[in-house]
């Protein structure tokens, strides 16, 4: 692979490539079962409602890696940053700059956007993958903990 890398944006017709995208990374992380999302909810978040981005790392033209992001936003340095929800490289292409690619991508469209950061979450058992984001110079927010609300502690939290 080339250090700059193939890459190219999702489009309304790669949504079953995407989800096909987010069950191996699902699977990968031994949480298959927890994939509620199907095509029509991803067609509607990330192409009509635009909540979200997709790049492909191609290899002669295949895709063999994606990347999911989004924008958030940061009130102390007054700006947006990208959050990378999903990054996943399948294993046959790993090791060969397809993961840092990505990366690569999303930090020069951070830096095109005027962002303040590209940030995201990983498993802490997930040690190849934290080794690798630290080689980039990447730091854990140690101070900090993710906390979340979903299905019906959601619901009920909203009434």
């Amino acid at each position: 692979m080339h250090e700059t890398g193939s890459f190219r944006n999702a489009r309304r017709e790669d949504v079953p490539l995407i989800l096909q995208f987010i069950r191996e990374l699902a699977d990968y992380e031994h949480m298959l079962d927890e994939v509620v999302a199907d095509e029509a909810l991803l067609e509607t978040w990330i192409f009509d409602q635009r909540k979200a981005e997709v790049i492909f790392a191609l290899e002669e033209g295949e895709a063999v890696g994606f990347a999911l992001f989004f924008h958030n936003f940061s009130t102390f340095l007054g700006r947006a940053g990208l959050y990378l929800e999903d990054l996943y490289v399948r294993p046959a292409y790993r090791g060969k700059g397809y993961g840092k690619g990505l990366l690569k991508r999303l930090a020069a469209i951070a830096v095109e956007r005027g962002c303040g950061r590209l940030e995201w979450s990983c498993l802490n058992w997930n040690r190849p993958s934290i080794d690798f984001y630290l080689s980039l110079g990447a730091v854990p927010m140690s101070d900090w903990t993710v906390y979340r609300v979903t299905g019906e502690t959601l619901t009920k939290l909203a009434k």
